[in-house]
């Protein structure tokens, strides 16, 4: 199976590449560079492996929530790699692949990204038995100060939400977090550990029903949400 990953929803561009049940990855914290690099570090990835374009079996990608332009930038480029190519993309939420990467430590997990104006991003996760995540409840964007939670007896948080909002987000957990990291971003590795029993499941949708998540009623950026937006 090869599965090609591309991940952007955030400061990090990141492509992975599942190939012979192995995953190799490239990612880099990029603010403004993410087209410039999203395709040379595909292009590396499948030269490292040695198989060509021709010989993926589909496109995973992240599909959001994350920064209006990245999670754009990963969408089109995915749409027109599997466009050209004929194979299914599996899109993949950011804030499950962001959860990925909390340890498995009985924790509920709660993923979290920077959306700026004081408010996050976010999902809560659990680990099942393949050691993949699994959502326990809806992802939204809201107030970090009046997050709303799941009633679980403790949760790891992860994102750069965390980094930005700690403090009001201490506030909405029942406990103190059993583990924290507000420096992690989504990564392509993770994408296309999930999309791979998705794929496997027939689960893979045709180019032009892979979507954006953006969470957020409008696409439309203000003057200030650009000017944030361009550090990504």
């Amino acid at each position: 199976m090869n599965i090609l990953a591309i991940e952007t929803a955030t400061e990090a561009c990141s492509v992975a590449l599942l190939h012979d049940d192995e995953v190799i990855d490239r990612t880099e914290l990029a603010p403004r560079r993410h087209a410039e690099l999203v395709l040379p570090m595909a292009e590396e990835l499948l030269a490292e492996a040695g198989i060509t374009r021709k010989q993926l079996d589909a496109i995973a990608v992240g599909r959001g929530p994350g920064a209006f332009t990245g999670v754009r930038l990963a969408i089109s480029v995915a749409q027109g790699i599997a466009l050209a190519l004929d194979l299914p993309v599996v899109p993949v939420s950011s804030l499950a692949a962001l959860a990925m990467q909390a340890p498995c430590n009985g924790a509920a997990i709660l993923a979290v990204i920077d959306a700026r104006r004081e408010e996050v991003y976010a999902g809560g996760f659990q680990f099942n038995a393949a050691g993949l995540v699994e959502s326990i409840d809806e992802e939204c964007v809201q107030s970090a100060s009046h997050l709303a939670l799941r009633p679980v007896a403790a949760w790891n948080v992860i994102g750069t939400g965390w980094g930005s909002y700690g403090d009001a987000i201490r506030e909405r957990l029942p406990s103190p977090p059993r583990w924290t990291d507000g420096g992690r971003y989504p990564q392509a590795r993770e994408i296309v550990r999930l999309a791979a029993p998705l794929f496997t499941a027939g689960k893979g949708v045709p180019p032009e029903q892979a979507l954006p998540v953006y969470l957020r009623d409008k696409v439309a950026l203000t003057l200030e949400e650009q000017e944030a937006s361009r550090s990504v």
